[in-house]
């Protein structure tokens, strides 16, 4: 099998990391990856946010509690409250994908340079897994004023985010299986 292929079909989300920080030079070449990315009209209107900062992450992950507090949804409000919960897995890093939230095709473009990343990162052997909490809660006023403080732009919404990092030794794989119907071929 080529090794796209092979990547792809072995891709899984982690969801438990090592403290291990991904290498600049590993980040650099997954951002790069990302910006590879089919995108609409070929504007580029998105923008990638590399968080490796510990205290930076946690703060985001408090930010995002308070606006999961706020929420009318009883599971987010538990969430908000929880003493543990962290939206990004205590990954060492952290990739915030925003775009302009004018453009209708913006969220299509940073699902496809989401996908990318998560393809680099398997590639070099780093675990990933698509983080959606601050896409929920990125129009918070609070949230929203962390996000501009971390460089984020104003016009721009998170559309998702991709947690980085190595998985442990003894991290479970599950094993994919294709629901039945899933693909149609018409000849």
């Amino acid at each position: 099998m080529n090794a796209v292929l092979e990547t792809i079909q072995s891709r899984r989300s982690v969801r438990a990391y090592t403290e291990q920080q991904v290498s600049a030079e590993d980040l650099n070449l997954i951002l790069e990856a990302a910006t590879y990315a089919p995108n609409g009209m070929h504007l580029e209107t998105w923008h990638f946010t590399a968080i490796q900062n510990a205290a930076v992450l946690t703060e985001l992950n408090e930010k995002i509690k308070g606006a999961f507090r706020k929420s009318d949804d009883v599971h987010l409000q538990e969430r908000g409250k929880s003493q543990t919960y962290c939206c990004y897995y205590h990954a060492p890093t952290l990739i915030v994908v925003s775009n302009d939230s004018a453009r209708w095709w913006a969220p299509m473009d940073c699902a496809c340079a989401l996908q990318n990343i998560f393809l680099a990162a398997k590639s070099l052997g780093i675990g990933s897994c698509w983080i959606n909490q601050l896409g929920q809660t990125c129009d918070d006023p609070e949230v929203r004023a962390f996000l501009t403080k971390l460089g984020i732009p104003e016009n721009q919404k998170v559309y998702g985010c991709a947690a980085l990092g190595y998985a442990p030794a003894d991290a479970p794989v599950k094993e994919k299986k294709l629901a039945e119907g899933t693909v149609t071929i018409i000849k």
